[in-house]
């Protein structure tokens, strides 16, 4: 019989592999080709409703296998964990609220010269950290109240995923936005609020945008 733990990593990695071909620009050069101007509308709803029916085989294999139990937070503490945890889930639609324009495919392909660009417009929670995404992900695997061995196997490896993918996301950007990105990165944090220094104020946009 196969181990609870190889289904829950395959699961991961086919999440994980169709995550990552959709959201790669060769892929949406094709959605573009496609569907023409249509996607720029339709792609992130189609595209975030795919990454959550992705999702769900592995959320499965961890409700039906969750493995040996690591350890259990006591109350009232673990509910202190699940409101942070729930905070921490905001972070994700707060994120595209205050940088829609860096998800629009024709921006995302033409680069910081092209008429299509969009300057940085550093809002909202992008004033405090660089990647609210990964972020978000790290505070919610650090606050889980209980811990399965399974559960942890997935954690470590969604952590590696998330950070490469960070990576990744970042030279996206640098491509997007050139030397303006480039500068808020001097600025601004990746993963922790206020590390280097503060946080970019609205008035200082003009800093920023070189």
């Amino acid at each position: 019989m196969v181990s609870s733990k190889i289904t829950a990593v395959i699961s991961l990695v086919v999440f994980a592999f169709i995550h990552s071909l959709t959201a790669s620009l060769p892929f949406k050069r094709f959605v573009m080709r496609v569907a023409g101007p249509r996607a720029e509308t339709l792609y992130l709803p189609a595209y975030s409703l795919t990454a959550g029916l992705t999702i769900l085989p592995l959320v499965y294999q961890l409700y039906k296998n969750p493995g040996r139990v690591l350890y259990k937070i006591p109350s009232p503490w673990r509910w202190f964990m699940v409101g942070g945890q729930l905070i921490a889930g905001m972070l994700a639609p707060m994120a595209f609220r205050d940088a829609r324009h860096r998800f629009k495919i024709r921006s995302q392909l033409s680069g910081p010269q092209a008429s299509e660009a969009d300057s940085l417009k550093i809002r909202g929670i992008y004033r405090w950290v660089r990647d609210p995404f990964l972020l978000s992900g790290l505070v919610t695997i650090c606050l889980t109240p209980i811990m399965t061995v399974n559960l942890l196997v997935i954690y470590l490896l969604t952590t590696i995923y998330l950070y490469l993918g960070s990576l990744h996301w970042e030279t996206r950007l640098v491509a997007q936005f050139g030397d303006e990105y480039r500068e808020y990165q001097k600025r601004v944090h990746r993963i922790i609020p206020g590390l280097r220094g503060g946080s970019v104020k609205e008035s200082d946009q003009s800093s920023v945008n070189i």
